[in-house]
């Protein structure tokens, strides 16, 4: 059997998170990897997996705040609101000569802080049973409602004209994915247009933030359209791609305890209390022990009890790991 833990991975363009898992599960030997919030196939960045035990741990990780790294191209909209789309819109030169960085720096303000966001057409979300993705694969009308996410950044970092080219593909190429932006690694192809006008910009989100529902929003408010051509998740919550591996033959199985308490915060307890709390126990009056409504339950051998929670005036397991039970 594998060793539980987790595995951080910056995932390439091109390949689905399916891909990855596939891969990791050939590499360690065993079925039971998952990850904690899909990539769509173009984007890049960290790729969170959980290996044997250390999937359970996944479900604290998926609402996390994220950070993305992007690239919007202004002056054509897409119908995935990314490269992978067909272009529905493209803005003449009269048009684009009146986006100035003023108007960008209004339009990016207005869509910074808590916002209704309507997601994108292409999205992972459930209508009816069925994936959004799949129904407008299907060629069928999707409307989905507005909700509320947080973007707390929405920097600009660096914008410069470009030659606009004929956005390819359809919605049948596009996925969702975990309620995150595809983004495309490169720019579409196809025939040269007129100049437009790329962003690359930082965003840090709530779960559940569409960037390339940023990328049209901002095109929109400025008159222009706009869509997504790159995409790259820096990190989600403490966890960074910076101490990621390229692939998962590289990547080293880090501890759950050591991921647990980066994300969650560390309660320290006792033997007796460990045995109690993977007995279904209840810390008595334990619960001003904690700092925060929740926290990984580290034993005096370093292992991961599991995840324990305030219930009234006493700590109670919310999750705990596999085994241990004497």
């Amino acid at each position: 059997m594998a060793a539980s833990g987790i595995l951080l991975v910056d995932k390439p363009g091109g390949v689905t998170s399916h891909d990855v898992v596939a891969r990791a599960r050939r590499a360690l030997g065993t079925r039971k990897i998952g990850h904690a919030g899909t990539l769509d196939p173009m984007a890049t960045g960290l790729l969170v997996l959980g290996v044997e035990g250390a999937t359970r741990l996944l479900t604290y990780f998926v609402g996390l705040d994220k950070t993305y790294e992007a690239t919007i191209r202004l002056g054509v909209a897409t119908t995935t609101d990314d490269a992978d789309g067909e272009e529905t819109e493209r803005a003449d030169a009269a048009a684009l000569a009146a986006v100035t960085p003023q108007r960008v720096a209004a339009g990016v303000a207005a869509l910074t802080g808590r916002i209704r966001q309507v997601p994108s057409t292409v999205s992972a979300i459930k209508v009816d049973g069925r994936r959004a993705y799949d129904r407008a694969r299907a060629g069928e009308e999707v409307v989905l409602k507005a909700r509320e996410v947080t973007v707390s950044r929405f920097d600009v970092v660096a914008q410069r004209p470009s030659t606009l080219r004929q956005a390819q593909g359809g919605a049948g190429h596009a996925q969702g994915g975990a309620g995150h932006a595809q983004g495309g690694a490169g720019h579409a192809q196809g025939g040269a247009g007129a100049g437009g006008l790329d962003l690359d910009v930082v965003v840090d989100c709530s779960s559940g933030t569409y960037i390339r529902a940023l990328a049209r929003d901002l095109g929109a408010a400025l008159g222009v359209g706009g869509h997504l051509t790159a995409l790259r998740r820096t990190r989600v919550g403490p966890l960074r791609v910076e101490d990621a591996a390229p692939d998962v033959a590289a990547a080293s199985l880090l501890s759950p305890a050591v991921v647990a308490a980066s994300v969650l915060g560390r309660l320290d307890v006792a033997e007796p209390e460990a045995r109690d709390l993977r007995h279904g126990k209840r810390l008595v009056g334990a619960a001003g022990r904690l700092s925060a409504p929740q926290a990984a339950a580290i034993a005096p051998d370093g292992e991961l009890v599991g995840i324990v929670e305030r219930r009234g005036d006493d700590l109670k397991s919310a999750m705990n790991m596999p085994g241990g039970l004497e």
